[in-house]
């Protein structure tokens, strides 16, 4: 990506169209779909040449680092001050605003209509509106693990909870990104905590991934199903008729369910 920016030789090529990471995650979501069909035409490819044997199969995770900062993530009970400090800024500025329009009537130049937003309250509310995302994110993500919880209880005949799953309210702690929402702080084996996302891989003795996803779930416990009905469901697809004979994880996703 570089070179395309400094080769003359990769210039001729892209000429003034040089990709950057925005265009390049553009492109991954704007195609996630097909790159689902062509992981399992790979798969397929193994298969015929005698690679994707499922006899045993290994699934593990790990977490790798977002391309975000953790300190570009707010707290839900932070942003609710924010909020509330914000907003109170805007109001103040409003009212300066006026006043000022109010003592006044000088020309704004020839490059103003005069109706511009002054840049401190333009960035407040492009800040306050981000808060206001995030904060609505967070209380979403609270009302649909809460109906979750609910139907799994309710599918194990154990008494529902007293709160409704549309008055579930986020953890104060609980935390969003604003430049990557779908990472969260993750420990990391080498500098403590950071901005990751868990990436799982299950993989045959032949070390071809016959499935990977990306969560946002620090913990592997929950992540055994989800991986195991994608695996299924690719090997499926992809032609295989072999039975899967053994199905090993580590310690990171033993609970009484998944065994």
């Amino acid at each position: 990506m570089a070179r395309c920016e400094t080769d003359v030789a990769f210039r001729v090529i892209v000429g003034d169209n040089i990709p950057d990471f925005r265009k390049i995650s553009e492109y991954r979501r704007r195609h996630l779909a097909e790159f689902q069909h062509l992981f399992v035409e790979v798969l397929r490819l193994c298969r015929d040449s005698g690679l994707l044997k499922v006899g045993r199969l290994a699934l593990d995770g790990t977490n790798i680092k977002a391309n975000a900062s953790r300190h570009k993530a707010m707290s839900y009970d932070h942003m609710l001050a924010e909020e509330k400090r914000l907003q109170a800024e805007i109001d103040e500025l409003l009212k300066q605003a006026q006043a000022a329009d109010d003592a006044e009537d000088a020309e704004p130049g020839r490059n103003y209509r005069g109706d511009e937003l002054p840049d401190e309250l333009t960035r407040r509310e492009s800040r306050l509106l981000k808060i206001r995302e995030a904060k609505a994110a967070l209380e979403q993500q609270a009302r649909d693990k809460a109906a979750t919880e609910a139907a799994i209880r309710e599918a194990e005949g154990k008494p529902s909870s007293k709160i409704d799953p549309q008055d579930a309210v986020p953890d104060p702690k609980a935390q969003r990104n604003f430049t990557d929402p779908e990472s969260k702080i993750m420990k990391t084996s080498s500098k403590g905590w950071d901005q990751c996302g868990n990436a799982q891989a299950v993989v045959n003795e032949n070390q071809i991934i016959v499935a990977a996803d990306v969560t946002d779930q620090a913990n592997d416990v929950r992540q055994i199903q989800p991986m195991l009905d994608q695996t299924i469901t690719n090997i499926n697809q992809a032609g295989v008729t072999e039975n899967i004979k053994a199905f090993t994880a580590d310690a990171g996703y033993f609970s009484e369910a998944n065994v």
